[in-house]
């Protein structure tokens, strides 16, 4: 479509036969380029990785490589089980298990029939996406909604999936993929061993026993640690006798050490994704109320990171219920949010003792009665951590009463196809000649290290101030320095008394350009990405723009840009796209001199309201 710049025309890149049961290529989103390109040191990496990669490969495909799972002592097989930790997620996609009873898996928006006695694990999947969750077993919750039949087919089909795979699959094994599908069946499997006979509760118990086990193995990447824990320590809660409290031991050691790498001072995760640290939350949430059952002690580091993971969901949650979607996390939904701080035990509805505090995982909170915004004021994270950042400094979320009116395109990792939304066109934030300050890592590169962001370094600062009823903040990056010579300014001015935003976007010469500029002008483009079902009207003056949100309450965005439009945009929902609308203020800046554009968001209905077309 028009106007979305970088994010058209889908490539290949992932070759087809790669993923077992997989039908087609999934497509990619090529990127414009940047000149964040892929840099000597990571080559060493990308060697390493290779070459452990085809290691682990050669020893795991290795014939009598089950054996090794065995456990220990030698040759005693789980047989029962003992806990069933819960998992505090709401399940709202309670029709799918309906639908899987009747033989049709709807995963990430795609149709699969395989009416009984039939399994879908030896068949082609539409889409990698599909894949994903089909082998992250995201059908099972729902599908445990459905009573005695329920448990009877999820039985049914977890047995089907340890035929085909009981041997060590780089895909079907995969650590991140294994642990979300140890982490489904967990809390299911004294449901689905109760009605299965000696022999089927046997194989179940040793099914999800050596997938526990591998879990401990090499290789494994390090942003996923804390998760594969988890996962371990709910299979060992779940499982009677020995071997499970032999996984429960080996699994909380880890857990331990993996909370202490994985969690910044402030309680968030290295990765920035605030849907991350919900989901982690919920992971350590299962975990204590499986020790709970066995009566056990909950360890110290993992009820210092439930309250930790907790404050910061709380900190980081709009007026709408939801969390800003930076970083490859989704905003998630209000009921999945409230069931995670019910469960750890803070009140949903309580005020944050934090609002308008400092920046939490380095978003910037600034809110009036009626308005509430984020902005991104820290670098994106690098390394292992990257696989889900964003090239989008500044990024800007703001939510009117309780309409989240600008927000950004919605990228996460269920959106495998769609990597260009992770460039800087992405988010409600300025772009200098249609160009993206990063860029996934893509290739075979991207098969071996994930789909890191490669961007040059760039720093981000900010300063905030209060009082007399007005809240200010300046937060400025140089990341356009190498390319054009600028850095960029948004400095934000909310009125409390008012709910009136009023906002400046700067472009000067950063102390740090080349002397001379590499161009003497570079068109900008600064966006305001809209929530899916905002509706946007532009007024006669050519500079108001009205928004209404689902309550249809109006709020005005007005600027002195030269050049504002209303174009077509993306959405992506659960790795679903959707149709949207961004606001383009577009224009030309000198790169030897400042460029100042001036906006404004406040309520509708006051006198001397622009008048609509």
């Amino acid at each position: 479509m028009a106007g979305i710049g970088p994010f058209a025309r889908p490539e290949a890149s992932v070759p087809e036969g790669q993923i077992p049961g997989l039908r087609g290529a999934p497509p990619r989103t090529p990127v414009r380029p940047s000149g964040a390109r892929p840099g000597l040191k990571i080559w060493p990496q990308v060697a390493g990785r290779l070459l452990t990669r085809q290691i682990w490969i050669e020893l795991y495909g290795l014939p009598g490589y089950g054996q090794t799972l065995k456990g220990r002592p030698w040759g005693l097989k789980p047989s029962a089980f003992a806990a069933t930790p819960r998992d505090f997620r709401p399940v709202e996609a309670a029709g799918l298990g309906k639908s899987v009873l009747q033989g049709r898996f709807t995963l990430t928006g795609i149709s699969l029939d395989v009416p009984a006695p039939q399994d879908p694990w030896d068949r082609p999947s539409p889409s990698r996406g599909f894949a994903e969750a089909l082998h992250r077993f995201d059908w099972l919750p729902p599908l445990m909604l459905e009573g005695e039949a329920g448990a009877r087919e999820a039985l049914r089909l977890t047995l089907a999936w340890g035929r085909v795979f009981h041997r060590w699959a780089p895909f079907a094994w995969d650590p991140d993929r294994m642990a979300r599908r140890l982490l489904n069946l967990a809390p299911a499997l004294r449901r689905m061993g109760s009605g299965a006979s000696e022999e089927e509760r046997g194989q179940l118990a040793v099914l999800v026993a050596r997938q526990a086990r591998q879990l401990l193995r090499p290789p494994a990447p390090a942003a996923g640690a804390a998760t594969r824990a988890a996962a371990i320590v709910a299979i060992g809660c779940a499982l009677a006798g020995p071997s499970g409290t032999r996984l429960r031991q080996r699994g909380l050691k880890r857990l331990s050490r993996a909370l202490d790498r994985s969690l910044r001072p402030d309680g968030t995760l290295m990765s920035r994704s605030p849907e991350a640290a919900l989901e982690l939350l919920f992971d350590l949430l299962t975990v204590k109320d499986g020790l709970t059952q066995l009566s056990e002690a909950v360890p110290d580091p993992v009820e210092a990171a439930i309250a930790r993971l907790a404050g910061t969901v709380r900190s980081l949650t709009l007026p709408d219920g939801r969390l800003p979607g930076v970083h490859g996390g989704g905003p998630s939904t209000p009921a999945r949010i409230s069931a995670a701080l019910a469960a750890a035990g803070l009140d949903p509805t309580a005020d944050d003792p934090a609002d308008n505090g400092g920046p939490i995982g380095g978003l910037a909170r600034m809110r009036s009665p009626l308005l509430s915004l984020m902005i991104d004021v820290e670098a994106p994270p690098k390394g292992a951590w990257s696989e889900a950042a964003c090239a989008q400094p500044l990024a800007l979320e703001i939510v009117c009463g309780r309409d989240r009116l600008i927000t950004g395109c919605g990228w996460t990792p269920r959106a495998f196809e769609r990597q260009g939304l992770r460039l800087t066109p992405g988010h409600s934030t300025l772009t200098l000649s249609e160009t993206s300050l990063g860029e996934p890592l893509g290739g075979w590169q991207a098969d071996l290290l994930g789909p890191r962001l490669m961007a040059h370094p760039y720093s981000v600062s900010h300063e905030t101030r209060q009082g007399d009823g007005a809240l200010w903040l300046e937060a400025q990056h140089d990341g356009w320095s190498p390319l054009f010579g600028l850095a960029h300014q948004r400095r934000l001015y909310l009125d409390q008394r008012l709910d009136e935003l009023r906002a400046e976007e700067r472009l000067f010469p950063a102390d740090n350009a080349p002397s001379p500029p590499p161009v003497i002008a570079a068109p900008y483009a600064v966006r305001f990405q809209l929530e899916p079902g905002v509706q946007a009207s532009l007024a006669r003056d050519r500079r108001s723009i009205l928004l209404r949100g689902h309550s249809g309450r109006g709020w005005w965005f007005r600027t002195d840009g030269p050049d504002v439009a209303i174009e077509p945009s993306v959405h992506s929902v659960d790795g679903l796209t959707r149709r949207a609308l961004q606001i383009v203020v577009r224009g030309s800046a000198r790169t030897d001199a400042e460029t100042r554009i001036r906006w404004k968001l406040n309520p509708a209905g006051a006198s001397g309201d622009p008048v609509i077309e």
